[in-house]
């Protein structure tokens, strides 16, 4: 897979390369590893990019959930997004279940998927084992074809030129894409050239951002504690406290040291991506300080952070009429450019037109 550089800015007269990226609303709060694994970068991605960002509403339905649950959550993630800088002027925010050409062209592309093929997927294979067979949907299963709609859902327009699209993807997510690019070159390969094949694209800057409390593993809404996670919406005190008594080690050096120091190392990661900077900018800053006052300048970096962001996404659920018009509005945009690709695909593959 070609993995892209940062692109530069579109010179004038070339159309901007596109990105598509989406966020499930599976919590009330979106958590420190999403910001500085992903979301910080869709907003720098507006700059340089046609950006399509989606709150992947139907991807959440997969699992139990409450329907209130899943629209309140709906509402604060779009929130969230908005108040972290993803601008609506600029870029298309949507919700999924708001352009129906998602589950429409998901079928399409379900029936050019092998079964052993969509059974292959690594985080079926493993949520499917932790919950057995008769509490697995059929959604679970074919999750990952409703992503690779999602993206080629926004190819770019065929024509001549080179037509770049970028999907920014973290490692759980690489199996994913492939499958996304084997499918669109499988249609094009069938029913004539329709879609772009996706590029992953690392953004600059992401960065991996493990459990508080358990630093091996990844912090994650699903498999971490309360105490290992740091929510955006959370109070300034709550906030601290985990901080504080974030696991480190029986040393007092702040060493950046990944096999050794693993909770120390994460806790520096995180400062250097807040701050801009790098690891060993930290390393030498605490030289011979120890963890205490390390731990209180990392809690202020991460609270001058997330209130601004905190305060605004309550400011805008104060508002949910404008925000419902911010949705309606990209939902707008994101079908204008869905709706053209589903008649094209409507068309090659074969269903009669309806008539105007």
């Amino acid at each position: 897979m070609h993995m892209s550089e940062a692109p530069q800015q579109p010179t004038a007269g070339t159309p901007a390369p596109r990105v598509l990226s989406g966020i499930q609303p599976t919590a009330d709060s979106f958590h420190l590893g999403n910001y500085l694994g992903a979301l910080r970068q869709w907003v720098a991605l507006q700059d340089s990019h046609e950006a399509f960002y989606c709150v992947v509403d139907l991807h959440a339905i997969t699992v139990r959930y409450e329907p209130e649950a899943l629209r309140r959550r709906s509402k604060v993630s779009a929130a969230q997004l908005i108040a972290m800088g993803v601008d609506p002027e600029r870029s298309a925010l949507f919700l999924q279940s708001h352009v129906p050409e998602h589950a429409e062209l998901a079928w399409v592309l379900g029936c050019l998927t092998g079964f052993g093929e969509a059974g292959r997927m690594t985080q079926f294979k493993d949520k499917s084992s932790k919950q057995g067979a008769d509490a697995t949907t059929v959604g679970l299963f074919t999750y990952p074809v409703l992503q690779a709609a999602d993206i080629l859902l926004y190819t770019p327009t065929p024509g001549p030129g080179e037509r770049v699209f970028h999907v920014p993807v973290g490692e759980d997510q690489r199996q994913h894409l492939e499958l996304t690019r084997t499918l669109a070159q499988r249609f094009n390969h069938r029913f004539g050239d329709t879609f772009v094949a996706p590029e992953a694209y690392i953004p600059q800057g992401a960065a991996k951002i493990t459990d508080l409390q358990e630093p091996t593993a990844k912090m994650s809404k699903s498999a971490s504690s309360p105490q290992g996670i740091i929510d955006v919406l959370e109070e300034p005190g709550p906030m601290r406290k985990k901080i504080m008594r974030a696991v480190t080690d029986t040393g007092t050096e702040v060493r950046f040291d990944e096999d050794n120091k693993a909770g120390v190392s994460n806790l520096m990661r995180i400062f250097a991506a807040l701050e801009g900077g790098s690891v060993d900018d930290v390393e030498r800053r605490y030289e011979g300080s120890g963890y205490g006052q390390f731990k209180k300048d990392l809690a202020e970096a991460v609270l001058d952070t997330f209130g601004p962001i905190r305060e605004r996404t309550h400011e805008l659920l104060g508002d949910e009429a404008e925000l419902d018009r911010i949705l309606a509005r990209g939902a707008a945009r994101a079908s204008a450019v869905a709706a053209g690709t589903m008649e094209i695909v409507r068309e090659r593959v074969g269903f009669v037109g309806r008539g105007h």
